[in-house]
């Protein structure tokens, strides 16, 4: 009768155990992935009605900006950048809002407030084309491109978009100038007048010259 060695079967029965504890847990971190990307979505939607209704009002507090430091402990800038785009995804991306939207979705596929934010800011972009802005959603929504890289493209393709008139370039470089110019003839002008280092005329002759290089830019 053959003998049958207990440690290799406990051995086996222990990998075969580990691996499917590995396998839950693996699910269980990318369905908290899923949950940590769009943990905002409902805190954004609060307060966006918060912002909106000017509830915070009846709660104490004078503005909005303080209700998110004083009450939730909160950046100003933070809360209102995902206000903003709570509003842009419930105006523009509302499917983004759909339970289904992350049901078949990969966890890295799943943009979060920091990628739909660099969306929202492209939209309003009016040198961008239908296309550009289409080619930004496809690398948020369908690429899942972190809001560094998406950021970099919409530099990119802003940089090639404006189209530099030289000679406009040369005057825009000509008013810089005289602006400088004007500054420290500003401050040339009240040394003179304070110390009294030259006569009068000449102080009246740098305010005229003060005057005429103003309206040049003006």
């Amino acid at each position: 009768m053959p003998v049958v060695d207990l440690s290799i079967s406990k051995k086996k029965s222990l990998a075969s155990h580990t691996d499917m504890l590995g396998d839950e847990i693996r699910q269980q971190t990318l369905d908290f992935a899923k949950n940590f990307k769009t943990s905002w979505l409902n805190f954004a939607r609060h307060l966006f009605s918060i912002w909106e209704d000017k509830m915070y009002v009846g709660w104490g507090h004078n503005k909005f900006e303080e209700y998110v430091e004083k009450e939730l402990g909160f950046n100003k800038s933070l809360a209102l950048k995902l206000v903003k785009s709570y509003m842009f995804i419930e105006n523009d991306e509302p499917q983004y809002l759909a339970d289904s939207f992350f049901e078949d979705r990969e966890a890295n596929n799943i943009p979060g407030y920091e990628e739909i934010n660099v969306l929202r800011t492209a939209k309003g972009k009016k040198e961008l084309t239908k296309n550009d802005y289409e080619q930004l959603r496809k690398s948020v929504f369908e690429k899942g491109k972190e809001a560094a890289e998406v950021r970099k493209d919409l530099t990119a393709m802003m940089k090639e978009r404006k189209k530099v008139d030289p000679e406009e370039d040369r005057n825009q470089r000509h008013v810089v100038a005289v602006r400088k110019m004007i500054n420290s003839l500003r401050s040339f002008k009240k040394d003179m007048e304070t110390l009294k280092i030259v006569s009068p005329d000449i102080v009246e002759e740098a305010k005229n010259l003060l005057e005429l290089l103003e309206d040049e830019v003006n």
